[in-house]
């Protein structure tokens, strides 16, 4: 299945393209294949990548090295928060007074905030929040998101059930 994906698109290394961002890593249709197959099972050995997109095993380690070290993408174990004690999940909305970046950088450093995107809308920010429970959500937008310079106004969505998580989207 994954070599007729690989067969589909350009065999030509030259044929690549550009990242989403505008201006990143250039990626052949080898290397989008590798990332598809790790999508699918970070744990899959690179010598079953190897055999499904055409490369030896070798090849595969270091095509792998080199997307982690620019960044490409990351290979993590995914959790479901509720198992590992994490109680609380919610996405605030921030409207910020200012420049965007400096309170975007400082809500990255927190380590319960696992997403910050900067939006067009009704909010400057959406950001996710991981809490243990409902305190700890509270101290994490009362005490630190709100205490931070810039900050004009939040709204939060708490979650009440986690229907669908997944990092599927492959290399379109």
């Amino acid at each position: 299945m994954h070599s007729d994906l690989v067969a589909s698109r350009s065999a030509d290394p030259r044929d690549s393209r550009e990242s989403k961002n505008g201006g990143g890593p250039q990626l052949d249709a080898v290397s989008l294949a590798i990332i598809e197959q790790l999508q699918q099972d970070g744990r899959r050995p690179y010598a079953a990548i190897g055999k499904a997109v055409g490369l030896s095993e070798a090849a595969v380690r270091q095509r792998v090295q080199k997307l982690l070290d620019q960044g490409v993408m990351q290979i993590v174990a995914v959790t479901d928060p509720l198992t590992v004690g994490f109680r609380r999940q919610a996405m605030v909305g921030i409207n910020v007074e200012g420049e965007l970046d400096p309170v975007a950088d400082a809500l990255t450093a927190m380590s319960e905030v696992e997403y910050v995107v900067m939006t067009a809308g009704s909010f400057d920010l959406l950001v996710e929040i991981v809490c243990e429970d409902d305190d700890h959500l509270l101290d994490v937008i009362s005490k630190r998101i709100r205490a931070l310079p810039g900050v004009r106004s939040t709204e939060s969505f708490v979650y009440l059930k986690l229907k669908k998580q997944t990092y599927m989207w492959g290399t379109r």
